[in-house]
């Protein structure tokens, strides 16, 4: 396989990379739900997946600010789908938070909902190719952690 060398940056995956997370941030989500943002769609995926999760956590999965993963909180507890408490992480206090029973049903509802439009336009590959584009992406996913030094 040819490496690219030095290419504009619109030729590079990352650019590619970044084109298809802005469609998916900007328009995707918005097909099948308008009641919560990509990122908060996102926040509800982390602490789905870790529950009990520490906003300092998840600030650093959901790549955003202490400040905004606060206010992306504050709608989901509005909006009755999290639900936070204090608790401690080693010898600190930290803010914890956990996903209600109605934050649970609408992230299940919404993303089986996201899983059908996305199998739908996943039909151009084969099971092959997309399980080496999913490996593939993990790959970089993980070294691009160590990188910028993302511990959880």
């Amino acid at each position: 396989m040819k490496r690219f060398i030095n290419p504009p940056y619109a030729d590079t995956i990352f650019f590619n990379i970044e084109q298809i997370a802005k469609y998916i941030q900007e328009d995707y989500l918005k097909k099948y739900n308008s009641e919560i943002t990509h990122d908060e769609f996102r926040a509800m995926g982390i602490i789905n997946c870790n529950p009990d999760i520490c906003q300092r956590d998840l600030a650093k999965l959901i790549l955003r600010d202490s400040v905004r993963t606060g206010r992306i909180l504050d709608s989901l507890e509005k909006k009755g789908f999290v639900e936070r408490y204090q608790d401690t992480k080693g010898n600190r206090l930290v803010r914890k938070m956990k996903l209600t029973k109605s934050g649970e049903d609408f992230y299940s509802k919404t993303l089986k909902e996201v899983h059908k439009g996305t199998n739908e336009f996943l039909k151009i590959f084969s099971e092959k190719q997309l399980e080496e584009l999913h490996h593939s992406l993990k790959l970089l996913h993980e070294k691009l952690k160590e990188i910028v030094e993302i511990e959880v």
